[in-house]
C-alpha cells in the first residue's frame, strides 16, 4: 500500500484530455466505491484513534500523523450505513478537500482505476434526495459508487454557510447590470452554496449540473442567436463532473468561436494538489478553491468591475 500513491505527482497528464483516476475501496460489504486521486495525499492503515469529547458521531476520533492531528471520519457510518467494527483492519484515506485535511476510515482499499469521464455518469433516477453520491460508473464489470465528500463533510462539519459580507454593497451595482451566472457543479451541496452566495449579491444564477449539460446548453443559446459572453457575467465550473469535467468544457469553450470569450472560472475542492498550469493549459480566466463565500464574492464583484462600464 506504501507504493499506491507513489505516482499521484506524475498524473497531471490526464488534465485536459477528460480522464480521471479513482482510487477504489470497499465500505462494509462488496460494495466498491471511489474517489479521485488528485484528492488523496496518502493511503495508510488504521491508526491509533484518540477519542475526544464532544466530536460528531461520524468522527470515530482524531489521529495525529505526519507532525499534524487529523480528524478520521468513518466513511461507513457518515453515507447513512454502519459502522466499521473492526479498526485493526482498516485503512485510512487522507485527502484533502476545500483546504481541509481529514480522514477517511475505510474497510479496504483495492486499487487505482483510469477512467473516461464519458463512461462516469449521474446517479440513476429514483436513487432519491438522501444519496451521497456524485456519479457511478463500471470498473471490470463492477458498478463503482462515487462519494459525495462535499455533502458528507458539510454534514459532519455541519456549519452554515455565511452570507459574503459583501452583500449589501453589491446589490446596487448587480442591479444596475443585470447580470447572469452560471453555475456548474454536480455536487448538490456545492450548487446550494454558490448560488446561495452569488444571489446574496443580487444575482440572476442559472445551474447545471455537468459539463456535458453545461456546453450543450451555451451551443443552444448561441443558436438561438444569442451573444452568450455577452449575456452571461461569467461561468463558474467545477472540475470534477460525470460525462464532462471542468477542464474539457472548458477547451470546448475556447474552441468554439461563439462562446471563446465566455469569462470562465474554475471552482474546485481540488485545493492542495491542484496544478495551476492546467487552468492556464485549458484557458480559464481564474481558479478558486472551495469553499470561501467572501473570496468568491470578491472574484465575482472583480468580474463585474471590469465590465460595469459596458453594462450599466
Amino acid at each position: 500500500m506504501a507504493g499506491l500513491m507513489d505516482s499521484v505527482d506524475q498524473r497531471t497528464q490526464l488534465v485536459g484530455q477528460n480522464r480521471l483516476e479513482l482510487l477504489l475501496f470497499r465500505l462494509n460489504g462488496r460494495q466498491l466505491y471511489g474517489i479521485n486521486v488528485f484528492k488523496v495525499k496518502e493511503v495508510l492503515q488504521c491508526p491509533r484513534l484518540t477519542v475526544l469529547p464532544k466530536l460528531n458521531p461520524m468522527v470515530r476520533g482524531v489521529a495525529h500523523i505526519r507532525g499534524g492531528t487529523l480528524p478520521i471520519i468513518d466513511l461507513g457510518r457518515a453515507t447513512g450505513g454502519r459502522a466499521l467494527a473492526d479498526l485493526s483492519t482498516a485503512f485510512v484515506i487522507i485527502t484533502e478537500y476545500n483546504n481541509r485535511v481529514q480522514g477517511f476510515l475505510v474497510n479496504a482499499v483495492e486499487r487505482i482505476a483510469n477512467l473516461n469521464w464519458t463512461d462516469v455518469h449521474p446517479p440513476p433516477r429514483g436513487t432519491g434526495r438522501d444519496h451521497y453520491l456524485t456519479a457511478v460508473t463500471r470498473v471490470d464489470d463492477q458498478m463503482v459508487e462515487i462519494v459525495d465528500v462535499e455533502k458528507v463533510l458539510a454534514e459532519v462539519i455541519a456549519q452554515q454557510d455565511p452570507v459574503p459580507q459583501q452583500a449589501a454593497d453589491a446589490q446596487q451595482m448587480t442591479e444596475a447590470a443585470a447580470c447572469k451566472i452560471l453555475i456548474v457543479d454536480d455536487s448538490s451541496v456545492a450548487r446550494k452554496q454558490i448560488i446561495r452566495c452569488v444571489e446574496a449579491l443580487g444575482m440572476e444564477v442559472l445551474a447545471l449540473n455537468d459539463g456535458r449539460q453545461a456546453l450543450d446548453w451555451l451551443k443552444a443559446r448561441a443558436a438561438e442567436g444569442v451573444n452568450v459572453p455577452q449575456d452571461l457575467l461569467m461561468m463558474i465550473s467545477d472540475i470534477e463532473m460525470p460525462e464532462m469535467d471542468g477542464y474539457t468544457l472548458t477547451a470546448e469553450v475556447r474552441n468554439d468561436p461563439q462562446l471563446k470569450d465566455l469569462h470562465v472560472m474554475l471552482h474546485t475542492s481540488l485545493s492542495g494538489v491542484f496544478n495551476q498550469a492546467m487552468v492556464r493549459k485549458v484557458g480559464a480566466d481564474d481558479f478558486l478553491a472551495k469553499f470561501s463565500p467572501d473570496e468568491l464574492a470578491e472574484r465575482v464583484l472583480m468580474r463585474l468591475r471590469e465590465v460595469g462600464v459596458e453594462r450599466v
